[in-house]
């Protein structure tokens, strides 16, 4: 496994090798659900490239840049073990050599609504930093696959809608959330919790299961319920000592609640809440 950490480097790495690249990119500490992703993108192109880099533009002040936790060597064995073949490890100093004052702005209506909402900017700085990967992955190339975890649901929405609208030739294949024995579905964010709190943390994913199942109960009149439904579900989950920012159920094509006379579309229910000082976040198609 060939470890890199400045684009010119990559990109040489790459152009040595016939073929397009399966991509996966993470921040690092990695878990098993980031191992599947990397397991699933094998097959999917002839040089399989990983990058570790925390990417400050997407973190709030107050949010955990510098106490996000970094597994260095942990990271590299299990990418080793898992087939990788080249680790894309920047320095911040390599990928933003100057200010990143150029931007990407994603649709407000995609982009603005849910983590958008709780998180003002993030997806502007998760689209910045995955276009540049992007170009520096497939610049070689001229193209090739990119796998995301669908943990992440708004994000890879958000991400597909990029690479549409900029007509990039990279695939974007969506992972499964892996999920621990008691559904707790698996986050970098999950070492911040205690003892007690991990095993109060599948309450989110229960709730969840329970608002899916009371959506599907309310067949058409889901949208004149949903409002009734929604306040219930947050209610339950801050009577437990949590902190919701959201419980809902949208359409999976665009995000947008569903509309009175659209029975048949594939809903996702979504939720993000804070426990203690860990916030966290899950969804379920359903």
């Amino acid at each position: 496994m060939q470890i890199v950490r400045t684009i010119p480097e990559l990109r040489a790495a790459l152009a040595k090798r016939p073929g397009r690249p399966a991509f996966v990119p993470t921040m690092g500490n990695l878990h098993d659900g980031h191992i599947a992703l990397v397991h699933q993108a094998r097959p999917l192109g002839d040089t399989l490239v990983s990058s570790i880099f925390v990417n400050r533009l997407q973190f709030l002040p107050h949010e955990d840049f510098d106490s996000y936790p970094r597994t260095w060597d942990a990271d590299c064995a299990r990418l080793q073990a898992a087939g990788c073949d080249i680790v894309f490890a920047p320095r911040e100093a390599d990928l933003y050599p100057e200010p990143q004052t150029f931007r990407l702005q994603p649709d407000p209506q995609l982009a603005d609504m849910l983590e958008g909402h709780f998180r003002p900017g993030f997806f502007a700085g998760v689209c910045t930093v995955v276009m540049k990967l992007f170009s520096a992955v497939f610049f070689a190339s001229g193209g090739g696959t990119a796998v995301f975890g669908k943990k992440d649901y708004q994000q890879l929405m958000v991400i597909r809608r990029m690479v549409q609208q900029f007509a990039l030739p990279v695939e974007v294949v969506a992972g499964d959330t892996a999920r621990a024995p008691d559904g707790l579905a698996l986050s970098s964010r999950n070492g911040y919790l205690s003892e007690a709190e991990r095993a109060e943390a599948v309450q989110l994913s229960l709730a969840l299961r329970a608002l899916a199942h009371e959506a599907v109960a309310a067949g058409p009149d889901l949208p004149a319920q949903l409002p009734a439904l929604e306040q219930r579900a947050q209610q339950a989950l801050a009577a437990r000592g949590w902190q919701p920012d959201y419980l809902t159920v949208r359409r999976r094509g665009d995000l947008q609640p569903p509309q009175t006379g659209a029975a048949g579309d594939a809903l996702v229910v979504l939720g993000a809440a804070r426990l203690g000082k860990t916030r966290l976040i899950d969804n379920l198609e359903v």
